[in-house]
């Protein structure tokens, strides 16, 4: 006899199964989408201002044989976001997985602080996820209480530097610290209908002005000689979607970046 190591829910095989990805036209969202519908999923891409690779990718996964629509939102507008889940559930039908991917990353410090960046940044990273996992909530039935496979999974996408504090980004890093606390009180608040986990990832594509040298300079830091990658953000991601005993807690995918305090943002370290 041999044990199954299945964890995902039990579902019709013939159950089309949709995910919302917020940020998906671009970088990790990208390679998130494509990673759903090369498993089966059909995928919502929600976009911002990227309408060119949003219809570009919503093509690639067509061509995948999986059904897929561009959905445009400004997340730091209560109403927009608000109608985002309702157009998924129209186009494709009740997503049984929502990434929140998207997140606006700008540079401040203790020093730079102030009201305008920080709230712009608490409406995109923490505001907009909080009512995508309530509308989700919403749009559950009330039979997942006894029924796993009408369940839903909400996955927060975090950043590794909340285990490996510096004083940079200072608005981002409050807001993804809050993000993580309220992953912890969704995850209570919404059970059983809806599990809601973390994915924190390491330094994984080039951002800013840093250079092909400097990325690879700071994949060297990491204990296992290189941080994250696309592929293991992606295969991470579709774990978590379908590990039905999983709630509340963040899985940290960063080549052990964490366990490498540093007195600054790495990017700072490694150069430009």
């Amino acid at each position: 006899m041999t044990a199954s190591l299945d964890t995902a829910p039990p579902r019709a095989p013939d159950t089309p199964r949709v995910v919302l990805i917020t940020g998906a036209a671009r970088r990790i969202g990208r390679a998130l989408a494509l990673g759903f519908a090369a498993r089966g999923w059909d995928v919502a891409v929600h976009y911002g201002a990227s309408s060119e690779e949003a219809g570009e990718l919503v093509a690639e996964i067509t061509a995948l044989g999986r059904r897929a629509v561009a959905l445009q939102a400004e997340l730091g507008d209560e109403a927009q976001v608000e109608r985002l889940l309702p157009a998924c559930i129209d186009a494709l039908g009740r997503p049984s997985c929502i990434v929140n991917n998207a997140s606006r990353f700008e540079e401040d410090t203790a020093q730079t602080v102030g009201y305008d960046l920080l709230l712009k940044l608490t409406a995109m990273n923490v505001a907009a996820p909080l009512v995508l996992a309530r509308r989700l909530f919403e749009a559950t039935p009330d039979a997942a209480r006894t029924d796993e496979s009408l369940r839903g999974v909400v996955i927060n996408v975090l950043d590794q530097k909340l285990y490996n504090m510096n004083p940079d980004y200072l608005s981002y890093t409050l807001t993804k610290a809050a993000l993580q606390t309220a992953t912890v009180a969704l995850a209570q608040a919404l059970a059983p209908k809806v599990r809601v986990v973390g994915l924190a990832p390491g330094l994984t594509m080039q951002s800013g002005d840093q250079t092909p040298d400097g990325f690879a300079a700071a994949h060297r830091t990491t204990p296992l000689g290189r941080a994250s990658r696309a592929e293991d953000i992606v295969a991470a991601a579709l774990y978590l979607a379908d590990a039905a005993g999983v709630t509340g807690t963040t899985l940290v995918v960063d080549g052990g970046q964490h366990l490498v305090p540093l007195p600054r943002d790495v990017m700072f370290l490694t150069g430009a």
